[in-house]
């Protein structure tokens, strides 16, 4: 089973950009832990990212014939991508929102995500450890949809 990583704009700036928020750990760090820990739970990953919202959506939309699952770090995106939100809604297979800082202890605009109602849950907080978390909750909810 294959796992979509999602990375969505200024997220290749991670350990460089704003590091009191969001740590200095690199998004190559990030895929390395999210790859390590998808190994020992028998999932492949496909780390990906991009600063184009168009782009997000075509990987979204590839995810439905091509994934199992996708954890998304929308960044800034989740606050107000229509586009976004509409491709996650069509995806058919679970969507784990992602985001290293906590939305909602910061500016009010972004304790707003416009996606957080079409996907199956949200990690927000916990910094680059979030994206453990969702990848072995995608592995749980995958392995009870099996065997359903």
């Amino acid at each position: 089973m294959t796992i979509f990583v999602l990375n969505g704009p200024n997220l290749n700036l991670l350990g460089q950009r704003e590091p009191d928020i969001y740590g200095l750990a690199t998004l190559e760090d990030v895929q390395t832990i999210c790859e390590g820990r998808a190994a020992e739970l028998g999932l492949e990953i496909e780390f990906r990212q991009s600063n184009d919202e168009g782009q997000l959506v075509d990987w979204l939309q590839e995810a439905r014939t091509a994934a199992s699952g996708v954890v998304l770090n929308p960044a800034a995106l989740g606050h107000y991508s229509l586009a976004l939100r509409d491709a996650i809604a069509a995806c058919d297979v679970p969507v784990i929102e992602v985001h290293i800082s906590n939305i909602h202890a910061r500016e009010e605009f972004r304790a707003k995500s416009v996606i957080s109602a079409v996907v199956v849950g949200v990690i927000s907080g916990l910094g680059i450890w979030g994206y453990v978390g969702a990848i072995e909750a995608l592995a749980r909810i995958l392995r009870d949809r099996s065997e359903a």
